[in-house]
């Protein structure tokens, strides 16, 4: 597939890029909303994770299903499959990626920050994740279909861009979380239950609404003032003993379906 994906909405007023899958850029009236690769902060603008949310090295990077064990590395190995361009136009494109079980994958934290060169999942599953401009949001959908019964994890870590003068705050149902209590949180990052709203507000630009169906929950993780993680996530993992059991994780119905909608606004609400 090509590198990058250009969307534009109908009005001309907002463009949005694509690299291999990834959203690398959310133009609005002619502000950047995303994080930008090379800033300080991540070396990403988003991935997703799945099938498992957070670090797995303290279990010896070993996840328990009903088919067996497998090797799991932190956030799971989706982002080390490659994507394929199933529709695109002016401002939609669909795109999927497909694992036959047991398939060794070449896991991208080997050798530096993993002592496991290959992952792997004990069931088959095909995962595909959708991108629509509206001329007021961006819709970014997902779906995958799997074996009923196939435990999972799963979590969107989109990055927005900051002023870098830490005075944006995240409104989350009645409280206001600073980026400073978001970096005190450190690597556990900061989450919050049963919500699937929430604002990101600025002093510079455009504020961020996020609406989301499927995960029901949601955390925030930055390290510095330029930028901040806000990340839809279906469980919040267990940071001390990860351990991904599948009492810890959901069941697949066999068909899963989520929503992330990212809504510029300027009115404070």
């Amino acid at each position: 597939m090509n590198d990058i994906i250009t969307l534009t909405s109908t009005d001309k007023n907002s463009i949005v890029k694509i690299e291999r899958g990834e959203l690398i850029s959310y133009f609005k009236n002619n502000e950047e909303l995303i994080h930008q690769k090379g800033n300080p902060g991540w070396h990403r603008s988003e991935i997703e994770m799945f099938p498992i949310i957070g670090p797995t090295s303290a279990n010896n990077n070993q996840v328990s299903t009903q088919k067996g064990k497998c090797i799991q590395d932190q956030h799971g190995f989706i982002r080390d499959l490659k994507y394929h361009i199933i529709k695109k136009n002016q401002n939609i494109a669909i795109l999927e990626k497909i694992y036959t079980a047991n398939t060794k994958i070449k896991n991208h934290r080997f050798p530096k920050y993993s002592n496991e060169e290959f992952v792997f999942w004990t069931y088959d599953f095909s995962f595909k994740k959708s991108f629509e401009l509206e001329n007021n949001s961006l819709k970014i959908n997902f779906e995958f279909h799997s074996e009923k019964g196939m435990p999972f994890m799963f979590g969107f870590h989109p990055t927005f861009k900051l002023s870098g003068k830490g005075n944006e705050h995240i409104k989350v149902k009645d409280q206001n979380i600073t980026i400073d209590d978001v970096m005190e949180k450190g690597g556990a990052a900061y989450p919050f239950f049963d919500v699937n709203q929430i604002s990101l507000i600025k002093k510079d630009g455009q504020n961020i609404l996020l609406k989301t169906e499927g995960f029901n929950n949601i955390m925030f993780w930055t390290e510095v003032k330029n930028m901040v993680c806000l990340e839809p996530i279906t469980q919040y993992p267990d940071i001390e003993t990860q351990n991904y059991s599948e009492k810890n994780m959901r069941i697949s119905n066999g068909k899963e379906v989520f929503l992330v909608e990212i809504i510029p606004f300027k009115d404070q609400f």
